[in-house]
């Protein structure tokens, strides 16, 4: 593949300042970057005029759920790329939550292989944690004396309450075993099991969603995310708190996250999703079982406070928790309906449109979807527009709006949580590593196209060990 192009007269997003100017993508990598001057084109060079377009580093989405191995009929790693290149998301971590779960690291090898024949964007994946697979854990990052980085391989993830799958982890001695003897990045779904099991009496026979949010409640969220804390400090692990919900947590949590850690003790950073920063109560009463997902989509003031933590800095970064189940199961209503939602293809234009609202800035999107993910992973190459990172870039058009529908899903679930809404900012193009995989334009309509083949894009991830 051709992995040579030259972007002009774009706006883009630098690290320190948004400038009209080009790009040049040489063997893959940002080889040029020009603000005064215009970049002439070479032989061989893919030109694209980028006038009055944004250009942004690739869209990174740490938490996603492509249900491969094992559900195809929700999503595999072929739909779930090419979801994600509709969307401007260059690069994806995916859970191992799968049929069988990701618990070995041979079982991580032979996802990894399935990416590169299926993918057409980056990819990571966590390793799944149990109560009696350390050794496996170890063996794919390494211990506290002796961390690895092997490429695809992300970190490990322990749901700390039942969610979707048959990965559980909330014995204490099991907890306490996993965070002092492994390296990497440990990344945990913080509810309470045990407090989940005791309210579960008070919901039984109620068939509304607002059921959801009263069950799973915040403080729930917020017993698990202190004993992860706690964990994390006790043994100086490295600590990611997946898709924050609760304004109690992400209060509790302001002064003890940071993208940057310090030597021999805990590192922790969390994430919101678009979904909490967007909906709330009234849109669920709305919308039912499309919205159900585990953390539940709480409440106004919920919303608020994530927005606040999410400017202040508390909030590290975006993630989307894209979770596809069929509209068919979605349709069994509460609480039979599973829990989860897509999300990858509508995140960036979600946030944009945010952005064009005035809750915040393009900046700042860049920032908490791309530049920020790639510093809590220690991801190398990724999450900026300079010149010697990976040549994954997305253009974005913010004077064209589009109604999301279902029928322009990428997902083979084909549906979303978002139609019916007017977004702004969606993608023109997507490259991953100089190689063009998506456009969206007037001949293609709102939906866009795929252009290249399963395989012929994107490389496991590369990132920095954690001791």
């Amino acid at each position: 593949m051709n992995k040579n192009i030259l972007i002009t007269g774009a706006k883009m997003v630098l690290p320190t300042t948004t400038i009209i100017g080009d790009l040049r993508i040489t063997d893959g990598v940002i080889s040029e970057i020009s603000t005064e001057s215009n970049l002439e084109p070479r032989d061989g060079e893919l030109v694209h005029d980028a006038t009055g377009l944004y250009l942004l580093p690739g869209m990174i989405d740490p938490q996603v759920h492509f249900r491969d191995p094992g559900q195809p009929e929700k999503e595999d790693l072929c739909s779930g790329s090419r979801a994600a290149a509709s969307g401007g998301v260059t690069s994806f971590l995916d859970m191992p939550n799968n049929v069988p779960s990701q618990t070995t690291l041979q079982s991580m090898y032979e996802k990894l292989e399935t990416a590169s024949n299926r993918c057409i964007t980056n990819y990571g994946f966590f390793i799944g944690a149990t109560e009696s697979n350390v050794e496996e854990l170890q063996k794919a990052v390494g211990t506290p004396d002796s961390p690895i980085a092997i490429p695809g391989i992300c970190g490990i993830k322990i749901f700390m309450g039942s969610s979707t799958g048959d990965l559980l982890v909330n014995e204490s001695n099991a907890l306490k075993t996993i965070f002092d003897n492994t390296a990497g990045l440990i990344a945990v779904h913080a509810e309470d099991e045990t407090r989940m099991i005791e309210r579960e009496k008070m919901i039984e026979g109620r068939t509304d969603m607002a059921a959801h949010a009263e069950w799973r409640d915040e403080i729930t969220a917020l017993i698990a995310t202190k004993r992860a804390v706690g964990y994390a400090q006790d043994s100086g692990h490295r600590l990611h708190i997946l898709h924050l919900t609760s304004g109690i947590e992400a209060d509790w949590l302001n002064g003890l996250t940071s993208l940057i850690g310090k030597e021999g003790q805990a590192h922790i950073t969390t994430e919101a999703l678009p979904q909490h920063l967007t909906f709330d109560e009234t849109d669920v009463e709305v919308l039912g079982t499309r919205l159900k997902m585990n953390p539940p989509i709480r409440y106004q003031k919920d919303k608020d406070i994530l927005w606040k933590r999410l400017h202040d800095g508390t909030i590290n970064c975006i993630a989307t928790d894209h979770a596809p189940h069929t509209l068919d199961s979605k349709a069994k209503g509460f609480p039979s309906a599973p829990s989860g939602m897509p999300g990858v293809e509508t995140s960036l234009p979600v946030m944009l449109t945010h952005a064009a609202n005035g809750s915040c800035s393009i900046e700042q999107v860049v920032q908490w979807m791309s530049s920020n993910v790639a510093d809590c992973y220690g991801m190398i190459g990724k999450g900026k527009l300079e010149e010697g990172y990976d040549g994954d870039i997305v253009l974005v058009d913010m004077s064209k709006e589009h109604l999301v529908e279902d029928k322009n899903a990428w997902s083979t679930v084909g549906w979303n949580p978002f139609a019916g809404k007017k977004l702004i900012g969606w993608p023109v193009l997507t490259v991953v590593d100089g190689t063009p995989v998506f456009e969206r334009n007037e001949e293609t309509g709102p939906k866009g196209r795929c252009i290249i083949e399963p395989g012929q894009a994107g490389k496991p991830l590369v990132m920095t060990p954690w001791n």
